[in-house]
């Protein structure tokens, strides 16, 4: 295994032709990314401990999706050898950028961790307060509102690709790193609020819509893959002619590559994100028959007991005073009103047809 360090690649040079065997074999340490993954992986598993401490279960499914793929994405993106030799061909950056703009996310966002924050945090606590008043907030709603985070995710990747932005972050470490950030946090705030519990979006993003917005996003992702594929413009064209490496693909050729892969992965992606999303809407729709169906049984229950008390009543009255009552209408006994369900009271085709199936 080939382990490099930060510095060693900030500006990349002699590297060997890079094969698939180097490409999964090589490695550096990127102590930014690092850092982040311990904090991240750190308050979600604290989360998981308190709620366990409680007697609370939370879902292992949702743990593995945040540690194995959400954080284990942003390794594989900063840390392998798509890292490695992303100074010296652009297609590994190109990877790179997708991964932690479209597939860490998912994986962040499939852990739920604002709802297991909500839960973990005494609702008395000030963390908790500050993280309710922050997802409410109108900066956090208009960020994460549909149509505003899909410009933004398209917006962020092109400008990386078609300003000075991503030639001067090969030339600048802090600022590479920050280019990785802004990838990571501008993917969340689309993928984050469709797959949340909680509840950031607005009221009229039912779930129906959600798969409608997943559909149209998976379109909008795919834009930056075909116009780098397709630019006859060579994309920090300067940085990578300068590195005069004997092998591999030429510039134009590698710049392809990278926009095939990018087009690619961003398609294959879309796929288990509009998944997740029906996952969730059938997951809603159960809770709400069960809620429906104990409320339906209250009030089974209580229209059953009525009856059964005013009869014990009438029985346990003298005779002589039930004697002369009975020639006097009775008193209607008010019965409590039952939501019945809708199969029995609708009239159309549908509910004809469902009754018929009962």
């Amino acid at each position: 295994m080939t382990v490099t360090t930060l510095a060693s690649t900030t500006v990349a040079s002699g590297l060997p032709e890079l094969t698939a065997a180097r490409l999964l074999d090589s490695w550096r340490l990127d102590p930014y990314a690092l850092v982040l993954i311990l904090v991240l992986g750190g308050l979600y598993a604290w989360g998981v401990v308190r709620l366990a401490r409680r007697g609370e279960r939370w879902p292992v499914a949702r743990a593995v999706a945040f540690a194995g793929l959400g954080l284990g994405a942003v390794v594989v993106a900063t840390m392998s050898g798509l890292a490695v030799y992303d100074h010296e061909l652009f297609w590994p950056a190109a990877v790179q950028n997708i991964v932690l703009d479209l597939i860490a996310p998912l994986g962040l966002a499939l852990g739920d961790p604002l709802a297991l924050a909500l839960k973990a945090l005494p609702a008395e606590r000030r963390a908790a307060r500050w993280v309710r008043a922050t997802v409410s907030g109108r900066l956090v709603r208009f960020l994460t509102f549909p149509l505003v985070s899909t410009v933004l995710v398209l917006s962020s990747e092109l400008a990386i690709y078609f300003t000075p932005y991503f030639p001067t972050a090969l030339r600048h470490g802090p600022l590479h790193e920050l280019m990785y950030l802004q990838l990571l946090v501008v993917g969340s705030l689309f993928v984050l609020p469709m797959l949340t519990r909680e509840e950031l979006l607005p009221s009229w993003c039912s779930h129906p819509v959600r798969a409608l917005l997943v559909l149209l996003d998976g379109l909008v992702d795919a834009v930056p893959g075909i116009v780098v594929m397709t630019s006859g413009t060579l994309i920090a064209g300067g940085w990578y002619a300068s590195q005069h490496r004997p092998w591999g693909p030429s510039l134009q050729q590698d710049q392809m590559i990278g926009g095939g892969l990018m087009l690619t992965i961003a398609e294959l992606v879309g796929l288990p994100f509009l998944i997740a999303v029906f996952a969730e809407w059938v997951r809603d729709e159960r809770q709400k028959t069960r809620a429906l169906d104990a409320r339906l049984d209250r009030e089974m229950a209580v229209a059953a007991a009525a009856p059964a008390q005013s009869s014990a009543s009438a029985s346990m009255a003298p005779a002589a005073t039930t004697a002369p009552a009975a020639t006097t209408p009775a008193a209607a006994v008010p019965e409590p009103e039952v939501t019945r369900p809708w199969w029995e009271t609708d009239q159309g085709e549908v509910g004809e047809r469902f009754r018929r199936g009962r």
